[in-house]
């Protein structure tokens, strides 16, 4: 069964085109390379075995999209990552992100819904919540305004996504992650930021290799236990294992709407300096950080309720905050032969 993954060679896209290839799944690669790299494309091929079909494209470019799904017209299923995707980029572009985020999000359901069954995972986030009143924060929580345009770019996707299956034959899952991070364990495929990390974890791996002369840590004045910011980390090849249990739930008419909503998560929220801490636990190195202004846009606590997605899709997270710093630690050596 064929299966397109949009922004495959991104950070969670590479890990779950693994995923779905280990399962069995034929998988195009449709990515325009803005926030990736070619050679992720020879990690996947060298975990699994097997080349996907890739294809450099702007999902941005209406009749591009128009040309690809005539192309493959067998494709049973997208899995929809493409997206810019930092929340303080986001402060400072805004244009930027509700140009690529809505339109390519936009086009490719405008074909989508030519078919006669259409099945659609969407990449959301856990900042559609904002600032969440509870904690852990469960499907149910209100969805509060958006503090950034990052997160309001996801707002309005899973707003289009329901708008749209009410009325077309697509049946769609919204996954709501909260922060993947790590990397595969053969070190093969990692998150590969261009430029300066706008994520934790990319920086604290830089900073200890030596690329980065510190770590900032933005505000120790949040009303926390130690003053920073708490959020839940999850190892990104958990999340991309809860992509495949979604998506076979949707190929397998298991969904009991035509619009489901997960969180994934862990259901633990770490503080920044507790992920600094640990850190240095598995890599044994000490980390040099500073304690700057908070940053605009970013919240103060969010951790998921992952009830749901351990009932109904029978997926739980397997891995440790540790176990995916360590991975992520390794992949950094890899990648700058530190080794």
């Amino acid at each position: 069964m064929k299966v397109l993954v949009t922004g495959g060679l991104g950070f969670i896209g590479s890990h779950t085109a693994v995923e779905l290839q280990n399962k069995g799944f034929e998988v195009v690669i449709v990515d325009d390379l803005s926030n990736s790299s070619l050679n992720v494309l020879e990690g996947i091929t060298k975990i699994t075995g097997v080349a996907p079909v890739f294809e450099q494209l702007d999902l941005r470019e209406k009749a591009l999209v128009e040309d690809f799904f005539k192309r493959h017209a067998d494709i049973a299923a997208v899995i929809h990552f493409a997206a810019s995707k930092a929340v303080g980029e986001s402060v400072e572009k805004p244009l930027l992100y509700y140009e690529n985020n809505v339109t390519s999000l936009v086009n490719i359901l405008k074909e989508l819904q030519k078919r006669p069954r259409a099945s659609f995972i969407f990449s959301s986030s856990c900042t559609v919540y904002g600032q969440a009143e509870k904690m852990p924060i469960t499907e149910a929580a209100p969805l509060q305004k958006a503090l950034s345009p990052y997160g309001n770019t996801k707002q309005i996707g899973e707003d289009i996504v329901n708008d749209v299956a009410k009325v077309t034959n697509i049946s769609a899952i919204l996954l709501r992650y909260f922060n993947p991070i790590g990397a595969h364990p053969t070190a093969e495929i990692g998150e590969l930021p261009i430029g300066v990390p706008q994520n934790l974890v990319p920086f604290i791996t830089q900073t200890a290799a030596g690329l980065r002369e510190s770590l900032s840590v933005y505000g120790n004045d949040y009303p926390t236990p130690d003053g920073t910011a708490i959020r839940d980390y999850i190892h990104v090849v958990d999340l991309a294992k809860a992509h495949v249990v979604a998506l076979q739930r949707l190929l397998g008419h298991k969904n009991q709407e035509k619009v489901e909503t997960f969180n994934v998560g862990t259901g633990t929220g770490s503080s920044v300096l507790e992920v600094i801490t640990a850190f240095e636990k598995v890599s044994g190195r000490k980390l040099p950080y500073k304690i700057v202004g908070r940053r605009e846009g970013d919240i103060t606590i969010a951790y998921a309720n992952t009830d749901k997605a351990n009932a109904v899709l029978g997926w739980k997270a397997a891995s440790t905050l540790e176990e995916a710093l360590a991975s992520a630690w390794k992949w950094e050596q890899k990648i700058r032969n530190l080794q």
